[in-house]
Formats: C-alpha cells, sequence, structure tokens
C-alpha cells in the first residue's frame, strides 16, 4: 500500500525526488496564489460583515489586522516557485488566518459557533501542501487553531468532543484528498518525464540525441567561458562497425552499442554530456579539462571499450580530442574539428586517440 502524503517511491533517487518536488511548486503555486487571495477576501468580508450584524468586543482595526500580512504572503506566493519557500509561505499563511479567525470571533457571545470555519480549514489546505511534513505541520495547525475560542468561550466537554470528533473527521477526509491528488501529480509528472526522455534520448543507447547534446553543450560552454575555465570535446567513432551488421545482422551491431554507451556512461564525471551524433559516432564534452588531461581521458575510455566483445572479437574505437579555443567557440565547430582528429586516427590505423592543437 503506497503512503498517503508521499508519491508513490519506485526509486531511491533522490534527484527524481528533488525534481518532483520543484514540479509540484510549479504546477500548485499558481493554484496556492489563487487561494490566498480568496481566503483573503473571504476573511475581509467576514471581518465586514461581523461589525455591520453584531457589535465585537475588540475594534475593527485590530480585527482587520491580520489582512495585511495575509495579502502581503499571498501575493508573494506569485512568483515563488522553489519548493521550501512555497512551504513555508503557505504553512505562514495558514497561522495567520487560525489568528485572524480568533480575533475576529472575540467578544462573540456565540464564539463557538465560530469554530466552523476551522473545521472547514483542514478539508479546503488540503490540496496546497507539497509533502508530508507539509501536511503534519498544516494539519497540527489547523487542529490547534481553533482551540482559543473553544477554552475562552467556556465550552463543556460535549462541546469539546464534539470538536475533536469532526476535526478528527475533516483531517481524515483532507488526508484522502491530498493523497489522491499526490499519486495523481506523480503519475504526470512521471508521465511527462518520460516523454521527454523519450523527445531527449536515443531510444537504443539512452545517451542524448544530436539536437539535446548541442542544445545543452550550448548552456554549458556559455558556462564554461564565463568561468573561463577549459573544457575539450571528444568524437568517437566504433571502428569496423559495417562488417558487423553485414556479417552478424543490426541484432549484433545494436549489442555493441548499447555495451559501448554504458562503457562511455560509466567513464563520465557528473558535469560530462555524452550524446549519440549519428549511427555509430559520439560525442563527450568535458568541462574543466584541457587538452593533455583530455587525451589522458580518452586513452582510458579506448582501453576500456576492449573489454566489449563482438561476434568478430574485440571492440575497438577510433576517439579524435580538441580542446575549446579561449575565445568563445560553438559547439558545432568543436565538434567539426573533433571529428576531423577523429578522422586522422581512423587513417593512422583505427582503435587509437588524436589530438587537434589547431
Amino acid at each position: 500500500m503506497q503512503p498517503l502524503f508521499n508519491p508513490p517511491r519506485h526509486s531511491d533517487d533522490t534527484v527524481q525526488q528533488h525534481d518532483y518536488r520543484k514540479y509540484l511548486a510549479l504546477r500548485m503555486g499558481p493554484m496556492i496564489h489563487a487561494l490566498m487571495l480568496v481566503a483573503t477576501l473571504v476573511y475581509l468580508v467576514a471581518v465586514v460583515a461581523a461589525s455591520l450584524l453584531q457589535e465585537p468586543q475588540l475594534p475593527g482595526w485590530l480585527r482587520a489586522t491580520p489582512l495585511l500580512p495575509l495579502a502581503l504572503v499571498a501575493l508573494s506566493t506569485r512568483c515563488v516557485r522553489e519548493p521550501r519557500l512555497l512551504s513555508v509561505l503557505t504553512l505562514l499563511f495558514v497561522v495567520l488566518l487560525e489568528i485572524g479567525i480568533n480575533l475576529n470571533s472575540a467578544g462573540n457571545p456565540h464564539r463557538q459557533t465560530m469554530v466552523l470555519p476551522g473545521l472547514l480549514l483542514p478539508v479546503v489546505s488540503s490540496v496546497i501542501w507539497l509533502g508530508r511534513w507539509d501536511f503534519l505541520a498544516g494539519m497540527i495547525v489547523c487542529a490547534l487553531g481553533p482551540l482559543p475560542m473553544l477554552l475562552i468561550g467556556n465550552s463543556d466537554s460535549v462541546q469539546m468532543v464534539q470538536y475533536l470528533v469532526y476535526m478528527a473527521v475533516a483531517i481524515v477526509l483532507a488526508a484522502v484528498l491530498r493523497a489522491f491528488m499526490a499519486r495523481t501529480l506523480f503519475e504526470q509528472f512521471r508521465l511527462e518525464r518520460r516523454l521527454r526522455e523519450q523527445a531527449n534520448t536515443d531510444g537504443l543507447t539512452g545517451l542524448l540525441l544530436r539536437n539535446r547534446f548541442l542544445q545543452l553543450s550550448r548552456l554549458a560552454l556559455a558556462d564554461i567561458q564565463h568561468r573561463q575555465i577549459p573544457a575539450a570535446v571528444l568524437y568517437l567513432d566504433a571502428d569496423h562497425f559495417k562488417p558487423l551488421n553485414d556479417d552478424f545482422g543490426h541484432a549484433a551491431g545494436d549489442a555493441a552499442l548499447v555495451a559501448l554507451a554504458g562503457t562511455m556512461r560509466r567513464q563520465m564525471r557528473p558535469g560530462d554530456l555524452i550524446g549519440r551524433i549519428g549511427g555509430e559516432e559520439f560525442a563527450m564534452l568535458l568541462p574543466g579539462l584541457d587538452l593533455a588531461q583530455a587525451t589522458q581521458r580518452a586513452e582510458q575510455l579506448r582501453l576500456a571499450i576492449h573489454a566489449i566483445q563482438r561476434p568478430d572479437g574485440r571492440m575497438s574505437v577510433s576517439i579524435g580530442v580538441v580542446e575549446c579555443r579561449p575565445h568563445d567557440e560553438a559547439i558545432e565547430t568543436l565538434l567539426v574539428r573533433a571529428d576531423r582528429a577523429m578522422r586522422q586516427a581512423k587513417r593512422a590505423g583505427r582503435d587509437r586517440v588524436a589530438s587537434a592543437v589547431d
């Protein structure tokens, strides 16, 4: 059975959990902003109505005091999409709303009837909590919020028991609503993520497609040039790949490419980018490495690829290595230079690394 307040955990991948919270903040942020504005307006109406229909013990300006912070919190959520900050603002808004409800009921001889908004708040707010701890903190605030009205109003034991029962029912209902919404949002998140991966990655090897590799490389190069650090590009081509397909079939060729991609992925660092440029050709962007360091990495990769066994023998690749020039250089230019260096390695006998210094 899946937990009620957490998205189903099909993986312990912390990156996925972080991405999911960012996704929730992005999707739910506008709804949270709208609900806060509506709640602020409703509180304003309640303050005005109380002033017209009865003679409250507290002056109107004091009962209206929470309106300004409520409006400020509601307006601040318009542009906030950072999950943790959005959670804090949401909890702060509920606390302010509970304070306002208590102030608005002060002096009312029938203040016990003012508990009703407090009982509705858990259900109404069930859709605004991003995670389990947010929900638990919100429900605690909702449960404790109406207690001052009951205690100051000298409620008897029957009224207290009724309140506890009704609040328990409201929190359970809120939990059920939150669970179904959380599950629906998580399934939508997984579907959208899967579609993005299918659009950006090669279905066979799982590496970046050419266009996505170019797009991410442009962003990475802009950061590299801003930080003024070296960078290099590797261009790989599997040796004698056409005879493998012709003699043993495309299934054998596909298996070799999958194994090659796996070896490349194991050799990469967190900041490296790998893309399948086309057919049996691959490219790697290596931030922070100069030509000598990148050449050493290429040699290590070449030797690691020897462990892959093809039906016709061990696998080998020819690799071209280039370093990004000090001035702004497009990824397309780097690939052209690296491809040229790779062809030099082919002409020199294959299964080797060639560096371009031009």
